[in-house]
Protein backbone atom coordinates (compact mmCIF):
# COMPACT_ATOMS: atom_id res chain seq x y z
CA UNK A 1 0.00 0.00 0.00
CA UNK A 2 1.18 3.57 -1.06
CA UNK A 3 1.40 6.19 1.87
CA UNK A 4 -0.22 9.57 0.84
CA UNK A 5 2.55 12.04 1.24
CA UNK A 6 0.01 15.17 0.54
CA UNK A 7 -0.56 16.72 -2.70
CA UNK A 8 1.56 15.00 -5.89
CA UNK A 9 4.59 17.28 -6.66
CA UNK A 10 5.06 17.79 -10.55
CA UNK A 11 8.21 19.42 -11.66
CA UNK A 12 7.75 22.69 -12.98
CA UNK A 13 9.61 23.89 -15.59
CA UNK A 14 12.61 26.38 -14.59
CA UNK A 15 11.89 29.77 -16.92
CA UNK A 16 15.81 29.80 -18.94
CA UNK A 17 17.21 32.37 -17.73
CA UNK A 18 19.50 34.69 -19.79
CA UNK A 19 23.29 34.08 -18.75
CA UNK A 20 25.30 36.33 -21.27
CA UNK A 21 25.49 39.31 -19.40
CA UNK A 22 26.31 37.82 -16.01
CA UNK A 23 28.84 35.48 -17.74
CA UNK A 24 30.98 38.40 -19.71
CA UNK A 25 31.32 40.35 -16.66
CA UNK A 26 32.83 37.09 -14.93
CA UNK A 27 34.85 37.01 -17.68
CA UNK A 28 35.89 40.62 -17.62
CA UNK A 29 36.24 40.14 -13.38
CA UNK A 30 38.61 37.19 -14.02
CA UNK A 31 40.15 38.85 -17.32
CA UNK A 32 41.10 42.05 -15.37
CA UNK A 33 41.80 39.90 -11.83
CA UNK A 34 44.89 37.53 -13.69
CA UNK A 35 46.18 40.72 -15.66
CA UNK A 36 46.45 42.24 -12.43
CA UNK A 37 48.43 39.48 -11.09
CA UNK A 38 50.91 39.54 -14.14
CA UNK A 39 51.38 43.04 -13.49
CA UNK A 40 52.21 43.02 -9.69
CA UNK A 41 54.72 39.99 -10.80
CA UNK A 42 56.24 42.29 -12.78
CA UNK A 43 56.62 44.90 -10.44
CA UNK A 44 58.00 42.31 -7.87
CA UNK A 45 60.69 41.13 -10.74
CA UNK A 46 61.61 44.13 -11.64
CA UNK A 47 62.27 45.49 -7.93
CA UNK A 48 64.03 42.27 -7.29
CA UNK A 49 66.60 42.48 -10.56
CA UNK A 50 67.11 45.78 -9.13
CA UNK A 51 67.90 44.68 -5.44
CA UNK A 52 70.40 42.11 -6.98
CA UNK A 53 72.55 44.35 -9.22
CA UNK A 54 72.32 47.06 -6.42
CA UNK A 55 74.15 43.99 -4.13
CA UNK A 56 76.55 42.58 -6.97
CA UNK A 57 77.39 46.55 -7.24
CA UNK A 58 77.73 47.15 -3.50
CA UNK A 59 80.09 43.93 -3.33
CA UNK A 60 82.21 44.62 -6.32
CA UNK A 61 82.96 48.25 -4.56
CA UNK A 62 83.47 46.86 -1.13
CA UNK A 63 87.07 46.98 -1.62
CA UNK A 64 89.90 46.55 -3.42
CA UNK A 65 90.25 43.24 -3.47
CA UNK A 66 86.77 42.60 -4.26
CA UNK A 67 87.25 44.71 -7.13
CA UNK A 68 90.05 43.08 -8.85
CA UNK A 69 88.50 39.31 -8.75
CA UNK A 70 84.72 41.36 -9.76
CA UNK A 71 84.61 39.52 -13.08
CA UNK A 72 84.70 36.11 -11.70
CA UNK A 73 82.02 36.94 -9.49
CA UNK A 74 79.13 36.93 -11.34
CA UNK A 75 80.14 33.61 -13.09
CA UNK A 76 80.40 32.01 -9.72
CA UNK A 77 77.07 33.81 -8.88
CA UNK A 78 75.17 32.18 -11.45
CA UNK A 79 76.14 28.75 -11.12
CA UNK A 80 74.72 28.67 -7.30
CA UNK A 81 72.25 31.17 -8.04
CA UNK A 82 70.83 28.49 -10.82
CA UNK A 83 71.47 25.83 -8.93
CA UNK A 84 69.45 26.61 -6.45
CA UNK A 85 66.36 28.77 -7.94
CA UNK A 86 66.93 27.55 -11.94
CA UNK A 87 66.37 29.72 -15.02
CA UNK A 88 66.52 33.51 -14.74
CA UNK A 89 69.62 33.82 -12.76
CA UNK A 90 73.06 33.21 -15.98
CA UNK A 91 75.92 35.37 -15.76
CA UNK A 92 74.29 37.28 -18.56
CA UNK A 93 71.21 38.14 -16.53
CA UNK A 94 73.54 38.94 -13.80
CA UNK A 95 75.02 41.52 -15.76
CA UNK A 96 72.28 43.06 -16.96
CA UNK A 97 71.04 43.23 -13.07
CA UNK A 98 74.10 45.49 -12.14
CA UNK A 99 73.64 47.55 -15.25
CA UNK A 100 70.25 48.26 -14.52
CA UNK A 101 71.20 49.46 -10.95
CA UNK A 102 73.57 51.57 -12.53
CA UNK A 103 71.61 52.86 -15.55
CA UNK A 104 68.69 53.57 -12.47
CA UNK A 105 69.97 54.43 -9.68
CA UNK A 106 67.26 55.48 -8.22
CA UNK A 107 64.44 52.42 -7.59
CA UNK A 108 61.38 55.05 -6.87
CA UNK A 109 61.87 56.47 -10.45
CA UNK A 110 61.10 52.84 -12.22
CA UNK A 111 57.85 52.74 -14.26
CA UNK A 112 55.74 50.04 -12.96
CA UNK A 113 53.84 49.51 -15.67
CA UNK A 114 57.49 48.03 -17.44
CA UNK A 115 58.66 44.53 -17.02
CA UNK A 116 62.13 43.03 -16.83
CA UNK A 117 62.47 42.70 -20.54
CA UNK A 118 61.30 46.67 -20.74
CA UNK A 119 64.00 46.89 -18.65
CA UNK A 120 66.62 44.86 -20.36
CA UNK A 121 65.78 46.13 -23.96
CA UNK A 122 66.61 50.03 -22.51
CA UNK A 123 70.17 49.42 -21.04
CA UNK A 124 70.81 48.88 -24.70
CA UNK A 125 70.25 52.48 -25.32
CA UNK A 126 73.18 54.01 -24.36
CA UNK A 127 72.44 58.06 -23.86
CA UNK A 128 70.72 58.66 -20.52
CA UNK A 129 67.97 61.40 -22.32
CA UNK A 130 67.42 58.84 -24.98
CA UNK A 131 66.96 55.64 -22.59
CA UNK A 132 64.66 58.06 -20.01
CA UNK A 133 62.47 59.52 -23.08
CA UNK A 134 61.59 55.68 -24.19
CA UNK A 135 60.86 54.83 -20.80
CA UNK A 136 58.69 57.20 -20.42
CA UNK A 137 57.17 56.68 -23.88
CA UNK A 138 56.83 53.11 -23.45
CA UNK A 139 55.18 53.51 -19.98
CA UNK A 140 52.53 56.53 -21.53
CA UNK A 141 51.69 55.03 -24.70
CA UNK A 142 51.52 50.80 -23.32
CA UNK A 143 54.33 49.71 -25.81
CA UNK A 144 54.82 46.22 -25.16
CA UNK A 145 58.17 45.08 -26.19
CA UNK A 146 58.04 44.39 -29.46
CA UNK A 147 57.31 47.88 -29.66
CA UNK A 148 59.79 49.30 -28.07
CA UNK A 149 62.53 47.42 -29.50
CA UNK A 150 61.16 48.75 -33.01
CA UNK A 151 60.72 52.06 -31.80
CA UNK A 152 64.56 51.47 -30.17
CA UNK A 153 65.62 50.06 -33.51
CA UNK A 154 64.13 52.60 -35.63
CA UNK A 155 65.77 55.22 -33.53
CA UNK A 156 62.23 57.02 -32.81
CA UNK A 157 63.85 59.42 -30.46
CA UNK A 158 66.64 60.20 -32.35
CA UNK A 159 64.10 61.03 -35.48
CA UNK A 160 61.81 63.06 -33.28
CA UNK A 161 64.55 65.27 -32.75
CA UNK A 162 65.65 65.74 -36.00
CA UNK A 163 62.03 66.37 -37.13
CA UNK A 164 60.31 69.96 -37.80
CA UNK A 165 57.07 68.29 -38.28
CA UNK A 166 57.31 67.07 -34.37
CA UNK A 167 54.35 68.32 -31.91
CA UNK A 168 55.02 71.43 -29.59
CA UNK A 169 56.91 70.36 -26.99
CA UNK A 170 57.08 67.12 -27.54
CA UNK A 171 60.01 65.91 -27.27
CA UNK A 172 61.22 69.08 -25.25
CA UNK A 173 58.72 67.90 -21.91
CA UNK A 174 59.69 64.11 -22.34
CA UNK A 175 63.25 65.40 -21.77
CA UNK A 176 62.99 67.10 -18.51
CA UNK A 177 63.12 64.49 -15.59
CA UNK A 178 62.98 64.42 -12.17
CA UNK A 179 66.52 63.11 -11.97
CA UNK A 180 68.79 65.88 -13.87
CA UNK A 181 66.33 68.69 -15.53
CA UNK A 182 67.35 69.15 -18.96
CA UNK A 183 69.83 67.69 -20.74
CA UNK A 184 72.91 69.27 -22.27
CA UNK A 185 73.10 70.12 -26.73
CA UNK A 186 69.22 69.28 -26.59
CA UNK A 187 67.54 71.99 -24.92
CA UNK A 188 67.50 74.28 -27.75
CA UNK A 189 67.00 72.13 -30.27
CA UNK A 190 63.92 70.54 -28.57
CA UNK A 191 62.65 73.60 -28.11
CA UNK A 192 62.77 75.48 -31.70
CA UNK A 193 64.01 73.40 -34.41
CA UNK A 194 64.66 75.44 -37.11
Amino acid sequence: MKKNTGPEKRAVPVATVNLDGLLDQLRTLIVQARQQALRAVDVVQVRTCWEMGRHIVEFEQGGADRAQYGAKVLPRLAERLTAEFGKGFDASNLRYMRLFYQAFPNCDALRHELSWTHYRLLLRVEDRWAREWYMAEAATQNWGTRALERQIGTLYYERLLASRDRPEGHVCAACMTSRGGWPEGNFLRSIHTN
